[in-house]
């Protein structure tokens, strides 16, 4: 083997062994969440499906797993068509001002998450929207935007913006070259912005546990409160159930971007 080889060997061998410990702890639940035990112990003893059952037929756990879904969804569908405008808008801009337009659509990524809990929080509460799904909807949106944004404007660097000007000087109307020619070329990038916009809202914590309520508590405020008032398996089901489906939204993003 040349020295090139030997060194891509060991990059790749001290990648794939920080890829395993970093999965090992998230792997963990897995087997957790199938002990006979009444507590949290691993290795797990015995198997037992039991706590898979306890999840799905509470009705605390029900309540939760759709609070987070319908959040996640009306976030996807609010975030969705704001970032693509958003991402449209920007990639029309020039120098500085484009450049500041990323800076601040990028905030709610780099500022940290309990900073953009409390000042929405002070914000909702003077709507009187905490503890609401629609209060829920809209944090949660501020959060998912930099991620349309992102995939949106992905996208839109290998668009082609002739193939619409030639649509308009054919006598297309905007709306009709935007529907025709704009919109199917990116519509990748909105579909991977709106899978990842559902999915920030699923698993958001931070932000859900500064303005959950009793009418809205999402699904990992509710693993939250299972860990610290009960150490259950039922916990470890639930992150199981909420790794599976990230994974599978996750693999339905790569197909889409394929396609």
């Amino acid at each position: 083997m040349t020295q090139s080889r030997v060194g891509a060997f060991i990059i790749s061998v001290v990648t794939a062994i920080v890829c395993v410990v970093l999965l090992m702890p998230t792997v963990a639940v897995v087997p957790l969440s199938i002990t006979k035990t009444d507590f949290v112990v691993f290795p797990p003893r015995g198997f037992s499906m039991r706590w898979y059952e306890a999840f799905f037929t509470s009705d605390v756990w029900r309540g939760a797993v759709m609070t987070s879904f319908i959040t996640a969804v009306l976030t996807m569908l609010l975030a969705t068509p704001i970032g693509t405008m958003m991402a449209l808008g920007i990639a029309r801009l020039k120098g500085r001002w484009g450049g500041a337009a990323n800076v601040f659509i990028l905030l709610p990524i780099i500022v940290p998450t309990i900073v953009t809990a409390v000042a929405l929080y002070g914000l909702l509460a003077q709507l009187g929207l905490v503890g609401t799904i629609p209060g829920l909807v809209l944090a949660h949106t501020v959060l998912a935007l930099p991620f349309v944004v992102i995939n949106v404007a992905a996208v839109l660097q290998k668009f082609d913006r002739r193939t619409e000007q030639a649509a308009r000087s054919l006598g297309a109307s905007p709306l009709t070259a935007f529907r025709r020619v704009t919109l199917p070329a990116i519509l990748p990038g909105i579909a991977a912005g709106a899978l990842f916009a559902f999915l920030t809202s699923f698993d958001d914590f931070v932000i859900a546990l500064f303005l959950a309520g009793v009418d809205a508590v999402t699904l990992p405020v509710q693993m939250w409160s299972g860990i610290r008032f009960e150490i259950s398996p039922v916990v470890a089901s639930a992150s199981t159930v909420l790794l599976m489906m990230s994974c599978l939204l996750l693999l339905l993003q790569w197909w889409v971007k394929r396609r």
